[in-house]
């Protein structure tokens, strides 16, 4: 059968009071681990903290959870990537996952003077990501001339472990990511429509396959909207800066999402409001367990086989996510890789 991984996301710093971010990040990763999560998603940007150290953090505080580090090009060498990776190897054991990110919010692209379009950011990524993978890979010192990078001789000391290569994920929801995504050997990460326009759309057979997508489930589905509704109200203000961030993006996804999202009401289950208002950047799906996990179950079934949730507020919806995604894996086509307790701890809330 084939494994099902989930990701979680580390919570960002704007949400949480700076003196606590430390013990927050810590927390949410324990949780992760705690719940059978594979790794959690560090996000990158300009006005975020530094996802290798906060990678430190989440490896300091749990035994096997694998940071999954947003890497964009403009803020490092490739170098320096393969040799964080090898570093956190060597003092952790542990392997990570590398997110390979091509763009970016336009202001911060601008602020770095990175005019480079779409398509040709996406031709740096592969560029960029193969001489990481080379370098972790190959023994022989590694010479390189590209249209974007060139190196000579160059050699990653101390060596990588195999056992310890990093996965690598790519978004694939351009043409253009998910050519990248099948030169650089990647996963394919989508952000999905609807789950039955998304089961007649053929993946590529040769890629792993993944969805980002945000859950809040109940045993009752007015319940769940109850919950969803409070979490993420109407907002006029979110609203316009959403439509704002749009109209200077060349995102694909971005702009697929925001059409749908302009569509009068939502989708059963797929719901669009916290993207439309700005708090995140995917899709959610609401509902009761058997709804939410027909949702999750047709994904799978299209070959999504790598989900990566939005950033849990609590323990208790990781407890509620992980009996959704038992429900979904009982077809028997796909197995979680970890086991996920169905015990709610003492004194999380439901």
């Amino acid at each position: 059968m084939t494994p099902v991984r989930l990701f979680t996301t580390c919570p960002v710093l704007a949400a949480t009071p700076p003196e606590d971010y430390l013990n927050r990040v810590a927390q949410v990763a324990r949780w992760s681990e705690q719940y059978g999560a594979t790794g959690i998603l560090v996000y990158s940007d300009n006005s975020l903290l530094d996802p290798w150290l906060l990678s430190q953090i989440i490896l300091s505080s749990t035994a096997r959870l694998a940071p999954l580090v947003a890497v964009q090009p403009v803020y490092m060498h490739p170098y320096t990537v393969a040799k964080m990776v090898v570093s956190f190897a060597h003092l952790y054991g542990r392997q990570i996952y590398l997110n390979m990110v091509a763009g970016g919010f336009a202001n911060d692209l601008a602020a770095l003077n990175d005019q480079t379009p779409h398509d040709r950011r996406y031709a740096r990524l592969t560029e960029y990501t193969n001489i990481i993978r080379r370098l972790l890979l190959e023994a022989a010192p590694l010479t390189f001339a590209g249209e974007f990078y060139s190196v000579r001789n160059l050699k990653m000391k101390p060596a990588l472990a195999k056992t310890l290569f990093p996965g690598i994920f790519v978004s694939s929801s351009s043409a253009a990511g998910l050519q990248a995504a099948k030169d650089c050997q990647a996963a394919a990460i989508h952000y999905p429509k609807p789950p039955n326009e998304c089961a007649q759309e053929a993946l590529p057979e040769e890629l792993e396959c993944g969805v980002r997508v945000g859950i809040i489930a109940r045993p009752d589905a007015a319940e769940a909207w109850q919950i969803a509704e409070q979490r993420f109200p109407a907002d006029r203000q979110g609203e316009l800066m959403h439509q704002l961030a749009n109209q200077a993006s060349d995102s694909v996804w971005h702009k697929t999402l925001s059409e749908m999202a302009q569509q009068p009401g939502d989708y059963q289950t797929y719901w669009l409001r916290p993207f439309r208002t700005y708090k995140t950047f995917c899709p959610y799906l609401v509902g009761s367990y058997e709804e939410v996990a027909a949702a999750l179950a047709t994904y799978m079934g299209a070959g999504f086989e790598i989900f990566i949730l939005d950033i849990p507020p609590s323990e208790a919806e990781l407890f509620h996510i992980a009996e959704v995604f038992k429900l979904a894996c009982k077809s028997g086509v796909y197995e979680q890789q970890s086991a996920i307790t169905g015990n709610l701890p003492s004194g999380a809330a439901a």
